[in-house]
Formats: structure tokens, sequence, C-alpha cells
């Protein structure tokens, strides 16, 4: 849980003032969340190396302008929620592709549910919440089966065949994965250790083949994926490079919101050299 003091910052960088929890304050909290705070992962690239305590996570979050990926984003705003008085709980996730979750993939991302927040078109006051997974959710799904649209995409949530296994999200085609299936049991942090280990160092991780930062909003998504800019609407997909190191900077913070005023200019000039290697490689394998 979050002392005072970092509780009211990191409300400060949502912009939002402390509330009673509600299913309406939760909405707010979450929208401003993945709108303002980037999942990114440019800290592997600058040579940073973060750890899972979300204290830490929600102190680089509050006072230092930062994101980074699902334990470090889910982490910290679950502290923040109860700090708030939220009733929030965490389940062992697994993020995977077309051909659906493995054993390998258990613990690749940290979900979380809250409870006790009834509406009258959520009556069973549960939700699932989630700030860490990219380019998904906008805001809070009712933890109920169903189709929901979170624009440009429809998201479809479906409890697993066995009701104790848990639930499964999946994304939309135009999405930057497939799907999403948790666990209902209360995860612990050393469920994930192994697996942020490995997609924070391993070669084989694509978090460290190429460095990214994206934020949502109520429209699509913006993408910075290594020097390439994409902005996802449901009016369509564009793409252009940005090679000007300027630019290059500009965009993670006017897209995403990224702020670099704290961090050692030695720090940023290896993220922009691995960066613009990395995007010049990419350019010699000729792909599109």
């Amino acid at each position: 849980m979050l002392d005072d003091a970092l509780k009211a910052r990191y409300l400060r960088r949502l912009g939002l003032e402390p509330e009673p929890p509600t299913a309406e304050a939760l909405q707010h909290l979450h929208q401003r969340h993945v709108e303002l705070v980037p999942y990114e992962t440019l800290w592997i690239h600058s040579g940073e190396n973060w750890g899972l305590d979300p204290v830490e996570s929600a102190h680089r979050i509050a006072r230092h302008g930062r994101g980074g990926y699902c334990y470090h984003l889910n982490g910290a705003f679950a502290e923040l929620l109860e700090s708030l008085g939220y009733d929030v709980h965490r389940h062992v996730g697994a993020v995977h592709g077309p051909d659906g979750p493995t054993d390998d993939e258990g613990g690749n991302h940290l979900a979380l549910t809250v409870h006790g927040l009834a509406t009258d078109s959520n009556t069973s006051g549960a939700w699932y919440v989630d700030v860490g997974l990219g380019d998904a959710l906008h805001e809070p799904i009712p933890l109920t089966s169903g189709d929901y649209r979170h624009e440009p995409f429809t998201l479809q949530l479906t409890r697993s065949p066995d009701p104790a296994d848990g639930w499964h999200l999946q994304h939309d085609p135009l999405g930057g994965f497939t799907g999403m299936a948790w666990t209902n049991a209360e995860a612990a942090w050393s469920d994930f250790a192994a697996r942020h280990h490995h997609l924070s160092t391993s070669p084989d991780s694509g978090f460290v083949r190429i460095g990214m930062a994206q934020c949502r909003d109520a429209y699509g998504v913006d993408v910075v994926r290594g020097l390439r800019v994409i902005r996802v609407r449901a009016s369509g997909r564009t793409t252009e490079a940005l090679t000007d190191r300027a630019a290059w900077f500009g965009a993670l913070h006017e897209l995403c919101g990224l702020h670099f005023d704290q961090t050692p200019p030695e720090i940023l000039d290896r993220l922009w050299e691995r960066t613009l290697a990395n995007h010049r490689a990419w350019e010699d394998t000729g792909r599109p």
C-alpha cells in the first residue's frame, strides 16, 4: 500500500482527486492511467534494471514520469487502488498467440480484478481491470462473459469451461496480441519472478529485441516501436519512421507522455544509440 504522499503524487500524475471507491471512480482512474502512463520497455534498452517491487514502480510513475510493462503498471495501480480503499485481487495471467496459452507463457502477465462495486448493469460488483495490457482495455470490464467495444477494438471476455480456473480475454484481430487467460487464484510476486527475468534479459524476448512505448485513448492507440510511430484508429492504421533523435524523443513525450527529465544524459544516449542500431538492422532485413 502507498503512503499518503506517494498516493497524492500518483493521483496528481493522473490529474485526479481522491474519492471513495465506486465503479465510476474506478473507470476514471483506469482511463486516465492508460491515457497518461505508458506501457513501455525503453528501460530495458537504456540499460536500467527494474525489479518487481510495486511501490518502486509507483514511485517511478508518480515522481519520474515513467511507465513500465504489466508487472510495473498493474502492480503500481493495484497499490494505488488499495490505498484508496478498493478490494483488489492479483492473478497469474498468460498473454498468448493464435495457438492459445501454453505452460511456458504462464506468469508472463499480471492481471487484476476489483470486487464489491455493484451497479445496475453489473450486479455482481466484480470487474476485470488491466492498465498493463498495452493496446487492449481503455476502461474496466464487468467480470461477465460478453463482447465489449473499446474503440477501435472489440474484446471478448469468457469464463473458462471450469469456472474455478479463471477467465479469458480475446483481443480484436487488429490488436497487438491474440488473447490473455488468467486464473482465479490469488497471485504472489514469486509467481512472476522467473518470467520477468526472461522477458527483460533474454535475447529471445521481443521486449529485449526492440524497445517500445504506447498509450491508449478512447479512440485507439499510439505506439512508438523502435523508430516507427504507429497509430491505430477505426479509420485505419498509419506508420512512419522517425530517424531524428529530437523528433523521436518528442514523439515519446507527445504521444506516450514519457518524461526523461530525471534520466542521466548517458542513459538517454545509450537508449537512442541502441534503438537506432536496432532500426537499421531491421531495415537491412527488407521487411515492410
